[in-house]
């Protein structure tokens, strides 16, 4: 199964944008692994409401009935590197054609996205901003990878 990372706008900082690249490519030892950006609407919207339903039109185009769509939000269900990891294998194991992870926009999603998504979760209770997000997540992920093949990055 495909893995896929969409998020919305650019990785502006050089230096998470290094550690980024650097996850990305070790990721595809694992799995095939690939990330996709959307345009940020915060500025070219009139509103809030506007910018959340723009930027969830553009996730969805990239959306198929048969993908598990998992969003990043804060208010979404915490997890340890363990239990990701399980949580992963878990999704590795069902049917479908890729396996899209969102971490949305500054104004969060759509209630619209919400209810086509299988699971959402949060990386933490803290709020991180979206270029920190994008690294967390990759790491964890990467963490999970090593973790589902018994490699020593992750010391229990």
């Amino acid at each position: 199964m495909k893995v896929v990372l969409i998020t919305i706008g650019d990785n502006e900082d050089k230096y998470l944008a290094s550690g980024f690249e650097l996850y990305a490519k070790r990721l595809q030892h694992y799995i095939s692994f690939e990330t996709q950006v959307i345009p940020s609407q915060k500025n070219k919207s009139n509103s809030k409401e506007a910018a959340m339903q723009a930027e969830t039109k553009e996730i969805m185009k990239k959306v198929d009935s048969s993908d598990l769509l998992i969003l990043l939000d804060e208010k979404g269900k915490e997890y340890s590197s363990p239990e990701f990891a399980k949580q992963i294998q878990t999704y590795l194991n069902m049917p479908g054609k890729k396996m899209i992870f969102v971490i949305g926009g500054p104004f969060g999603f759509t209630p619209e996205i919400k209810k086509r998504a299988n699971q959402i979760i949060s990386l933490s209770k803290m709020t991180f901003n979206h270029q920190m997000a994008r690294l967390f997540f990759l790491e964890q992920l990467y963490r999970a990878m090593t973790i589902m093949k018994g490699e020593p990055y992750h010391h229990y």
